[in-house]
């Protein structure tokens, strides 16, 4: 900020250029500066008074020149914001892509705030309007879609989730993790189940839950396929609820058994409070004594039990502790004799999965299809063991630490394999499907059902459009990870499809959409 005013500034100017000697000095002592200053002001004030009688701009002219400018670079910027390449079928593409991972509406329109000026960006209504239609037209891709998946889906998990009371019937294809029924129903009933599959005769294997109205339409199935000589429908029973199941009551005993413990050890402290105070312990003894029999038999107990339950775990695997594959006989004789140890709380609906053949269903399918893969039993004796070996071999920081009979075991067996023909390399691929393939519980629409939750926590409510979009999202999803990982379910279900991206599908009419209609089981297994 300038110190001296502008009259000094002149005046010390006019001693400089016009006075006599010693006006200079006068002149600075008056105005309180140097004679530097003085001289510095005379050179100033006559540059600018040259500057103003020149033909260059005046200092106006700069300013204005200078406020005209940021109203132009203000104005340019406003409309950088208008320009941005997001089109209202970006904007639509966005919001159907957003609501099918989850989002909902009001969710969508926020993130659309944060990327469009105020005048563009939509309200949460509009955002509803655009992903419902998109949401109707995926429900008429699927039916398309569907009917080719049809022919292809062998194997499926079945179960139901809820939304608001309403059911919603799930399954899934569990080797391509494809989501092939997605329905909201009024019940779940066995004619209802029975309807949402009907249609699906390549079905070979399904696994459930113990649901009476999914059981009772797997009946209604079966009927009529025996009506119309069709193949019996392999139904089995999921492993994985019974085992949770016998997990929760097995936590129960087990905190039973350390609440008598608790007990007992309170006793014990009685005794000593008494000594320490001189009185009677011996009735607090016998009391202690008879609370730690109790305690001793509780935990007894729970370790019989737990045994028992450690037993009938092994059955219901596919390999034993020694690498050899279960059978069912042998897995149905270890779970009798197991069941009656487990005692000591409600093991009544965990014993009557356990006694359902249908619980070792798998066994039986994994024998016939491995006798299938491979007929010569001492080849596939073979290539079944090579299987085992390969998945027991220590792996990453434990591959350090293991033994070298650990390390080279599979190296071996696979010598051996090779020994027993030229052409063991494919028949080897063929158990290793077999037995990757085998399924013991209905975990792929667990999965899928956690999915589902994790939207009904934005949604006050699932339509069944909306869940068309889900599903349709989901079967054109790329894995990111996994053994699945670079391509999408339908990828890996075998449909070939024009185009895998999701948005170019929901542009297509169910007519235009060119799909394999039909698909043989032998081009499928090939």
């Amino acid at each position: 900020m300038r110190r001296l005013s502008v009259v000094t500034w002149i005046g010390n100017a006019a001693a400089v250029l016009l006075g006599r000697w010693g006006d200079v000095s006068r002149q600075a002592e008056a105005a309180g500066c140097s004679r530097q200053i003085a001289y510095q002001h005379a050179r100033r004030v006559q540059q600018a008074v040259a500057q103003q009688d020149g033909d260059g701009p005046t200092r106006q002219g700069l300013l204005d020149e200078i406020q005209a400018l940021r109203r132009e670079n203000r104005q340019l910027w406003e409309w950088l914001e208008h320009t941005v390449e997001f089109p209202k079928a970006k904007r639509r593409h966005f919001a159907a892509l957003a609501a099918a991972m989850g989002l909902s509406s009001r969710q969508i329109a926020s993130l659309l705030a944060s990327l469009l000026p105020a005048v563009l960006c939509p309200g949460h209504a509009t955002v509803r309007r655009w992903f419902h239609r998109e949401a109707v037209q995926a429900g008429g891709l699927l039916k398309r879609l569907d009917r080719a998946c049809k022919a292809m889906v062998v194997v499926a998990c079945l179960d139901e989730i809820f939304f608001h009371r309403r059911p919603v019937l799930v399954a899934v294809e569990p080797q391509s993790m494809a989501w092939i029924l997605g329905q909201r129903t009024s019940d779940r009933s066995g004619p209802t189940w029975a309807a949402a599959l009907k249609g699906w005769t390549a079905l070979e294997a399904v696994l459930a839950d113990g649901g009476t109205g999914l059981h009772a339409g797997l009946a209604l199935i079966q009927r009529q396929r025996h009506a119309s000589h069709q193949a019996p429908l392999e139904v089995g029973l999921d492993v994985f609820h019974t085992q949770r199941d016998a997990q929760r009551l097995l936590r129960s005993i087990w905190s039973r058994a350390e609440g008598v413990w608790t007990q007992a050890e309170a006793a014990d402290g009685q005794v000593t409070r008494d000594q320490a105070q001189g009185q009677d312990a011996r009735g607090a003894a016998a009391r202690a004594r008879r609370a730690w029999e109790r305690a001793i038999a509780a935990f007894h107990h729970a370790e019989a039990v737990q045994a028992a339950w450690q037993e009938i775990t092994a059955a219901l695997q596919v390999f034993g502790p020694d690498g050899r594959l279960n059978a069912r006989s042998e897995a149905e004789a270890r779970i009798a004799r197991a069941i009656p140890r487990l005692s000591g709380a409600d093991w009544s609906k965990v014993i009557r999965s356990l006694l359902d053949p249908r619980s070792v269903m798998f066994l039986d399918r994994l024998h016939r299809q491995l006798q299938g893969a491979e007929p010569d039993e001492p080849r596939r004796a073979a290539m079944v063991r090579l299987w085992w070996l390969r998945r027991q071999r220590p792996r990453g920081r434990s591959a350090s630490a293991a033994g070298g009979s650990a390390q080279v075991a599979h190296l071996v067996q696979m010598q051996v394999c090779a020994g027993l023909g030229a052409d063991w390399v494919e028949a080897y691929r063929r158990v290793s499907r077999v037995l990757w393939s085998t399924l013991r519980a209905s975990s792929a629409v667990e999965c899928m059902n956690r999915v589902i939750r994790m939207h009904q926590a934005r949604h006050r409510s699932l339509t069944q459009p909306m869940l068309d979009l889900k599903r349709l999202y989901w079967n054109y999803r790329v894995f990111d990870d996994g053994k699945r990982r670079g391509r999408c379910p339908y990828e890996h279900l075998g449909l070939k499809l024009p185009s895998y991206d999701l948005w170019e599908l929901l542009q297509r009419s169910p007519e235009d959409l060119k799909l394999p209609e039909e698909v043989s089981t032998s081009e499928l297994a090939a």
